[in-house]
């Protein structure tokens, strides 16, 4: 076996390990969320009931996902039964669902906190009326008195603290220090009705599952006629429609294909930096500009033509001026020295200076030592500066 392989063979031994020393040491963890998800199998979702709902509504029920206010705008109905169990409406939507009810049609609204269209609609308040931890919820009709359920875990405690009088009330929570609060009402609203029920916590998965929990809940349901019923279910009940659902909802196989995709990358890491080839350094091309300049100012230097080197430097500065400064340089005289001090900023003692070296530039005739080049040199280039 070569190296390679025994890194790849050390490195999958490891994370196998890791893996199952994790899957062993993993302790179930239970989700109490309140999420009321119809396709959430946890304590508080809506599995149990979604699953059993047709049968409870002898098969006139109706899922709808859209939101109230959509679905009514397309569809026309007839006097129907509407379900909403905590979903979060906008405030057209329950508009539209008491327009519905006004019509004809019954709407059951099991919601923690109620609405402010609704509430403000048919005359109540809704707000804590128990902080125990255990509550028994029962209904005040004497052919249920039989029927009732305990809620051990998490109740909201939620109920009426105000109902107007034509308001009938339905159902109430029961404590053993506290007198019983109201938590389910009735209240003819138009043609219709609508049910109110505060505590929808009775639906969840954890309660259904209790033996005699399920009759509580027909009886709630018994009050609405036997017809066409909608349910108004979250967009988040929808199931996901992502390819790997069901890889990544089973812990065993999500497990495995991470450790895949980490074997992958691991493998194309190893494998790239293995095969890479040494990428040549490419050196660039030199600028022998300097180097040419250097030599030809040299080659002036050991022929000590001092007086050359001093024209060509001034003719380049008197090009300059023209073509940056936009000076004529035809008469180096008064008014050129004034124009170039203006534009400049340099003394007038420089500029003069100046001028009289490039004469004696200019000048074919004039003796130039090599001090003059360097004077005109440093000149001309400070006035450019």
């Amino acid at each position: 076996m070569n190296k390679t392989f025994k890194t790849y063979a050390a490195i999958f031994i490891i994370v196998m390990v890791i893996l199952a020393l994790l899957e062993v040491n993993k302790k179930e963890t239970t989700d109490w969320r309140k999420n009321f998800d119809i396709n959430e199998k946890s304590p508080f979702g809506l599995f149990v009931f979604n699953n059993e709902a047709k049968a409870l509504f002898k098969n006139n029920l109706k899922k709808i996902e859209q939101v109230p206010y959509e679905y009514y705008n397309q569809h026309k109905k007839q006097a129907h039964n509407i379900v909403v169990i905590e979903n979060n409406l906008d405030g057209e939507s329950w508009k539209k669902i008491l327009t519905q009810v006004s019509e004809g049609s019954d709407a059951f609204l099991m919601v923690t906190r109620m609405p402010k269209e609704i509430s403000d609609s048919i005359g109540y308040y809704d707000s804590e009326i128990s902080f125990e931890e255990e509550n028994v919820l029962k209904l005040t009709d004497k052919k249920f008195q039989n029927d009732f359920i305990k809620l051990d875990k998490f109740p909201s405690g939620r109920g009426f603290s105000f109902i107007k009088p034509k308001v009938e009330v339905l159902g109430k929570t029961v404590e053993k220090k506290n007198t019983d609060q109201a938590n389910f009402i009735k209240v003819k609203f138009g043609k219709g009705t609508i049910y109110a029920h505060t505590e929808p916590l009775f639906l969840t998965n954890y309660y259904l599952l209790k033996p005699g929990n399920t009759k509580y809940a027909q009886d709630v349901f018994s009050y609405l006629q036997d017809r066409e019923t909608l349910w108004f279910v979250s967009n988040k009940s929808s199931t996901s429609r992502f390819f790997m659902r069901f890889v990544l909802s089973n812990p065993a196989l999500k497990y495995a294909w991470w450790v895949l995709l980490g074997g992958l990358v691991l493998f194309i890491f190893f494998n790239a930096k293995r095969k890479q080839r040494i990428v040549p350094v490419t050196e660039p091309l030199r600028n022998t500009s300097l180097d040419f300049v250097k030599s030809i100012g040299n080659l002036y230097l050991q022929e000590g033509d001092f007086h050359d080197m001093m024209a060509k430097k001034a003719q380049y500065f008197l090009n300059k001026v023209r073509m940056d400064l936009l000076i004529d340089t035809q008469n180096i005289d008064e008014e050129f020295a004034k124009k170039l001090h203006l534009k400049t900023g340099k003394t007038m003692e420089m500029i003069n200076e100046a001028i009289v070296l490039i004469k004696k530039a200019q000048d074919p005739y004039a003796s130039v030592m090599k001090e003059d080049l360097t004077r005109i040199n440093k000149l001309l280039d400070e006035i450019l500066k």
